[in-house]
């Protein structure tokens, strides 16, 4: 059984790899048509004795605010309430949103409150980087958590401090449309490559003679048809679902942390021989009581007695050939016999040799 899953394993290492096509959206987006982050200062109220301490100044403040804006008139040194929490709440305003479109918002306690489950936001304003409004978001927290404490015990579930509210805010303002009146397009890549760039413009003139042309490998302009001029969307749907194959850069990626290794399939190594080893050192410190004999003059001392252990692995000096594959750098670092810690410390190795044929990431 072992044998089969072996032969298995080598079958799938030496499998010849082969990039696959990716739609136009996948990897690039055009200019503009993006997301946008919201942001608001709000007040939670109807909790049950889980909101923010008196030490917590902002919250009464905001509350009388609030209630003075309604024209309840009250003295703040009055105020000491444990059922109102404030919070930071977070959306994003996805592009070409309408007035009436309901965005999820996130709910997150600003000061010491213990929960804010089962409390209900009020309506909050939200604002963009420009500081205008664009959502007002309003109703009941989702926390999907709890938490309850005594005077010698306490239980906790998940993060009682932040919430959601499906479709809990409504757009107000809508953004202005990047592609009115607009007879040539931006593509911007999500990774920057001459290759995929060069790629991407021979897939668009394929389908739209002479529509795309690029001055950089992170953007790919397209002028608009004139069959098109007054379909613009209907040109950009067929556009963004043109496949093109993606060339990625031969690249390792290691993580030092938890021992993870990722290869591109474009790496390679040439011919290196590698000898590693493990030095251990062990000390150890048995100290001996020495006592002097009967009616013999003397003193007890404590006698040092140190062991000193050294062991060294006896590795071989290995010999990696050429790997023009994945498959092959593979086999040759499989030759080595060590655990993927220890390869972490080879491939950079190699790398300094100038044997590695990629870019070494360490994160």
């Amino acid at each position: 059984m072992k044998r089969i899953v072996a032969s298995i394993l080598l079958f799938i290492v030496t499998l010849p790899l082969t990039a696959h096509a990716s739609r136009i959206k996948d990897i690039a987006a055009f200019d503009g048509v993006r997301d946008n982050q919201l942001v608001g200062y709000g007040l939670v109220v109807g909790l049950n004795g889980s909101g923010d301490s008196d030490q917590t100044k902002f919250p009464v403040q905001s509350l009388v605010s609030m209630l003075e804006r309604m024209g309840v008139t009250i003295n703040r040194s009055d105020v000491k309430v444990k059922n109102v929490a404030a919070v930071m709440v977070t959306a994003t305003l996805p592009p070409f949103a309408k007035q009436g479109t309901k965005l999820d918002v996130l709910v997150s306690s600003l000061g010491d409150a213990k929960t804010i489950a089962g409390g209900t936001l009020i309506m909050t304003p939200l604002k963009g980087a420009d500081n205008q409004v664009y959502a007002v978001a309003q109703g009941s927290i989702l926390t999907n958590s709890f938490a309850f404490a005594g005077q010698g015990a306490s239980a906790t579930k998940n993060h009682p401090t932040a919430g959601r509210i499906p479709a809990g805010a409504l757009v107000e303002r809508e953004l202005p449309n990047v592609l009115a009146g607009k007879r040539s397009l931006r593509l911007n890549l999500a990774q920057s490559d001459f290759t995929t760039a060069s790629r991407i413009v021979a897939a668009i003139n394929k389908n739209f003679k002479e529509a795309a042309s690029s001055s950089d490998g992170g953007s790919v302009t397209v002028q608009i048809p004139d069959d098109f001029a007054n379909r613009p969307v209907e040109f950009i749907a067929q556009l963004e679902n043109l496949e093109v194959t993606q060339d990625q850069p031969a690249r390792v990626v290691v993580n030092e942390r938890t021992g993870t290794i990722v290869m591109g399939d474009k790496v390679k190594i040439s011919s290196v021989a590698v000898s590693h080893g493990n030095l251990t050192l062990t000390v150890k410190e048995t100290p001996k009581v020495v006592q002097p004999k009967l009616l013999a003059k003397g003193e007890t001392k404590e006698v040092p007695r140190t062991e000193l252990k050294v062991q060294e692995e006896k590795n071989r000096l290995s010999v990696l050939p050429d790997g023009n594959t994945i498959g092959d750098v593979v086999r040759g670092l499989n030759l080595l016999g060590v655990t993927p810690r220890d390869l972490i410390s080879i491939l950079q190795s190699i790398k300094a040799a100038g044997a590695l044929q990629a870019e070494l990431v360490i994160i």
